[in-house]
């Protein structure tokens, strides 16, 4: 069975390196942090301290004809990503993987109004984190081009699940654009995009995009509101666009101001991903009831 290279291996990555490992499948997860690397060892595949903003970060990896998952975040600040341009460069030094599985985000697209959107729309990222991410897309599908190696991309929406909840958020009361004025979100649980992981690298087509989400429609007013009462905690206050413009952080101005209906029909149809956790209701359920890993 091949090797397989988990670069960035945070808790999605050591949810997929555990299911391979148990699967037989030799693995490596690659982290920065002592808690990852201990994490990565207590899931039963092997850990390696990697810094990706080496000069040679990935000199002694196995990365020959390896599955490789590139789950590492872009370095902050511009529109770049010189780390995934850094990686590509080395791998053409230590060899070519046969398959690479890239998470990207749906914030590729950019506010879309509200619009179902599927894999064929043009990306139009307008924040400096959708602008690396689609920097990060378009030299993997160069390399992919120029190297003849596999790769797919995940384009994923809001992550939650056991442990990733923003409880404490929620408490604080911290405010949420008013229901008539919220705008669509996507969002997706840990065990399901675990599971399309593992699906896009077994079953993927080759230069393919897919989206990665629930399907279900709402907007992030309704995940807030739904984590309060799950938890009995008051819902949080609301606020008109134009108030939480005074109010909310840079960042979480980014999150509700843009508008995006993901259509998940290609995932579901090619990558033959079947849902845990198809609702919101369910998912946050499922956060109740099982402990976070």
């Amino acid at each position: 069975m091949p090797n397989v290279l988990i670069i960035g291996c945070g808790k999605i990555g050591t949810a997929v390196g555990r299911v391979l490992s148990q699967q037989g499948h030799p693995v490596v997860g690659t982290a920065r942090s002592p808690e990852s690397l201990q994490r990565i060892a207590e899931a039963g595949f092997t850990p390696k301290a990697l810094d990706l903003d080496r000069e040679t970060p990935l000199k002694g990896l196995p990365t020959q004809g390896v599955q490789l998952f590139y789950f590492a975040p872009p370095p902050g600040g511009g529109d770049i990503d010189s780390r995934m341009r850094h990686v590509l460069a080395n791998l053409l030094q230590t060899g070519l993987p046969s398959r690479i599985v890239y998470i990207s985000t749906s914030g590729v697209y950019g506010d879309c109004q509200g619009e179902v959107v599927d894999e064929t729309r043009t990306p139009n990222p307008q924040t400096a984190r959708g602008k690396r991410r689609w920097d990060a897309e378009k030299a993997l599908q160069i390399f992919a081009r120029e190297h003849s190696v596999d790769v797919i991309i995940l384009r994923v929406t809001g992550i939650y699940g056991p442990g990733r909840l923003p409880i404490q958020r929620v408490r604080d009361r911290q405010p949420v654009l008013r229901v008539d004025e919220a705008r669509y979100t996507n969002r997706i649980h840990t065990s399901d995009l675990v599971s399309v992981c593992l699906a896009a690298m077994k079953k993927g087509k080759p230069g393919q995009v897919y989206n990665v989400c629930d399907g279900q429609e709402s907007t992030m007013t309704d995940y807030f509101n739904a984590i309060a009462d799950a938890y009995g905690i008051p819902r949080p206050p609301q606020v008109s666009l134009e108030e939480a413009r005074k109010v909310m952080s840079p960042l979480m101005l980014t999150y509700v101001q843009e508008s995006r209906r993901l259509s998940n029909r290609k995932m579901l149809e090619e990558l033959g991903v079947s849902l845990l956790y198809p609702t919101l209701a369910e998912g946050i359920r499922s956060c109740i009831e099982a402990p976070a890993r």
